[in-house]
């Protein structure tokens, strides 16, 4: 093979990998997937022998496999290495892109760890690439799904021409160890996996049926896969979509063909496809379904090369990952919300509210010419100059376009608008808890969260802080139109309630605060409640029935 040109020596390690790979695909257990994995690298790959380390549930890696001498089979296949010995050889060996090589020169102090190990004689090398008996190649496998959990290590000896491998050799196990996470990972969900993908003809035959084979192993495969053009007028175009990709987007590959990958994601995250098409690297992003939604997927690329003008396609796997990210969500919206009412809980408001202020105080101004001098930026206060914009306030950049929370003049209405705080706690909840119980309690929390809700705008957020108190953020309200709103909370509430056939009341004392930089979010929530508890003492006197 040395004595032939680079580009048959491509094309020959191609059909190989086609091989092996198409190997990978006709196991049907877990079993027989990982020993197909070694198998194919001794058949297909140009090594003598290939192990298949696994992760086990504790983290430690067992051999799974081991192909290419049966006495080293016999002798270490089921041996457990620790994963704080199989870390540290990942970490000190030279990075080949993903693989890790770690020479003889280096590798005599891994003798003694707890890695199960095969040394075999020969010897030493004459050449400065020539393979040492004791140099030591590993391909990590990551778990699908485009996370960097470790799913196992395919670690290989003894290259049948004895010398380390090249560029394409590298790249061809690469691609390899790639190709055997999906295969193991796919065998571990589906115990009696159809076989899909028909063996490669051998080394021997024509280019033609090579790719014949994989046009077998590409249509039938159990996720989807896509071929994209890159380069030129027409780069990303799919050239090809398989009969799982097309299931997943509900779209025909007809259809499919007069897209690119760009023309389906979301516009939030076409930044994220082009940066992982340039690199041939693993995203997660949203693609577009034919009925209009959007479906979250796990996007594998590999980058083809042709042996003469470079990149050619992108070989695209493509995962549904919709219920996991549906999951993520969920558990996002749990920590944030009420379990009880589904209100945004204390930790949220506060995060709200804080995201409106600032350290730096906002100065306005307090006569009318400091007003119109403001206006036509004739100032030499730099926060009226910007109309409430800070543009000094990021220590990263000048332009930091941060509007102001000022809190209007309430004694004064002056007609400045700000971001009003309503702390609102019930009148006689406790009395109907002691009375009637807490699930009565509960239902009217419920139904005062519903009713509060329906007061506000869209815009506006209302907030359970705990107990019977709640807190209604509104923003752009001058002090009356924060007084009136108020009213119109407290008189939605007043109203009775009725549960499990029983008319039950509350009432409700509203402080209003403002939101101003300056200030946090304690303060704010502080001076609020301040103020509700003023208009509760105010309004001692006036009699409220609960219950």
């Amino acid at each position: 093979m040395e004595a032939e040109s680079e580009p048959y020596v491509r094309l020959a390690t191609l059909r190989q990998l086609h091989q092996a790979v198409a190997d990978l695909n006709t196991a049907r257990s877990l079993a027989d997937t990982l020993q197909t994995v070694a198998d194919g690298i001794v058949a297909g790959l140009g090594y003598e022998l290939a192990c298949v380390n696994l992760v086990r549930a504790d983290g430690d890696l067992v051999v799974a496999a081991f192909a290419g001498n049966s006495a080293a089979e016999a002798l270490i296949t089921g041996r457990v290495g620790s994963r704080s010995s199989w870390e540290r050889r990942l970490s000190m060996g030279e990075e080949w892109d993903e693989l890790r090589f770690i020479p003889h020169t280096d590798g005599w102090v891994l003798l003694d760890d707890d890695v199960p190990q095969w040394h075999t004689d020969g010897p030493d090398p004459r050449f400065e690439d020539e393979w040492h008996p004791q140099d030591r190649l590993y391909a990590p496998m990551y778990a699908s799904g485009g996370g960097p959990d470790l799913l196992g290590v395919i670690s290989v000896d003894r290259p049948r021409n004895g010398r380390r491998p090249g560029a394409w050799g590298r790249e061809a196990l690469q691609m390899y160890a790639s190709q055997a996470a999906i295969a193991i990972s796919n065998a571990r969900l589906r115990a009696n996996m159809q076989r899909a993908l028909v063996r490669l003809e051998r080394e021997q035959q024509a280019l033609r049926a090579s790719e014949e084979s994989f046009r077998q192993a590409f249509e039938y495969a159990p996720s989807g896969m896509a071929i994209a053009e890159m380069g030129g007028d027409q780069h990303g175009r799919l050239l090809r979509a398989n009969d799982a990709l097309c299931r997943l987007l509900g779209r025909p590959a007809s259809v499919l063909r007069r897209y690119s990958f760009a023309d389906l994601v979301h516009p939030e995250d076409i930044g994220t496809l082009l940066r992982t098409s340039a690199e041939g690297g693993r995203a997660e992003l949203r693609l577009g379904r034919r009925d209009g939604t959007y479906l979250w997927v796990s996007l594998r690329n590999s980058v083809v090369a042709d042996t003469a003008d470079g990149p050619r396609f992108l070989l695209t796997h493509v995962e549904d990952i919709e219920e996991r990210k549906r999951h993520e969500l969920h558990l996002a919206h749990r920590a944030s919300h009420d379990a009880l009412t589904g209100l945004p809980n204390s930790a949220e408001l506060r995060s709200r509210l804080g995201s409106r202020l600032c350290e730096r105080p906002h100065s306005v101004a307090t006569t009318a010419v400091e007003a119109l001098d403001a206006a036509y930026g004739d100032t030499d206060d730099p926060d009226a100059r910007t109309h409430g914009y800070d543009v000094d306030a990021a220590p990263g950049g000048p332009y930091d376009h941060h509007v102001h929370a000022v809190a209007p003049d309430t004694e004064n209405d002056d007609g400045a608008k700000g971001l009003a705080v309503l702390f609102c706690d019930l009148d006689g909840f406790k009395s109907i808890n002691d009375r009637f119980g807490h699930h009565t309690g509960d239902a009217v929390l419920i139904e005062v969260a519903r009713r509060l809700t329906t007061c506000v705008r869209d815009g506006d957020t209302v907030a359970r802080l705990g107990g019977d108190e709640f807190v209604v953020l509104a923003d752009g309200l001058g002090a009356a139109d924060a007084a009136d709103l108020a009213v119109r909370l407290r008189n939605a509430i007043i109203p009775p309630i009725r549960v499990d056939g029983r008319a039950v009341r509350v009432g409700a004392s509203f402080g209003i605060g403002w939101a101003a930089c300056g200030m946090t979010a304690e303060e704010v929530l502080r001076s609020a409640d301040q103020r509700m508890y003023v208009e509760k003492r105010s309004r001692a006197k006036v009699h409220r029935r609960a219950g």
